[in-house]
């Protein structure tokens, strides 16, 4: 089993900056990669940015540039650094952790881009 916490959701203006955080604890030696995740009101859920075990990345084209995906293997957590953020990035960001014996998902976080 694998838990993940997230922080650092909340209301921000446009073009303005958020970090989000996701801590993981316990199989995380299972866990081969680690990302986020955010699903607009009426839409589905989409992938944002990704982290492999091997420190590969990829982004979703709507993020890429503005978003950076990192991890701290010390204190098993993966970040995610949004800049420059739009309106249309509103939305409840969820951490995700893909490991050998299936997906975990974290509670979600609200962001808010609004003026």
């Amino acid at each position: 089993q694998v838990q993940l916490v997230e922080s650092g959701g909340g209301l921000v203006q446009p073009g303005g900056s958020l970090r989000l955080s996701c801590a993981a604890s316990g199989s995380i030696f299972s866990i081969t990669a680690m990302g986020w995740y955010r699903q607009a009101p009426g839409k589905q859920r989409e992938s944002v940015a990704r982290i492999t075990s091997g420190g590969s990345t990829n982004y979703a084209d709507s993020v890429k540039g503005r978003f950076t995906i990192s991890r701290d293997n010390a204190k098993n957590t993966v970040y995610l650094q949004m800049n420059s953020l739009k309106s249309k990035d509103t939305a409840v960001y969820y951490c995700n952790a893909a490991a050998v014996n299936g997906d975990y998902w974290g509670q979600g976080t609200q962001v808010t881009v609004s003026s």
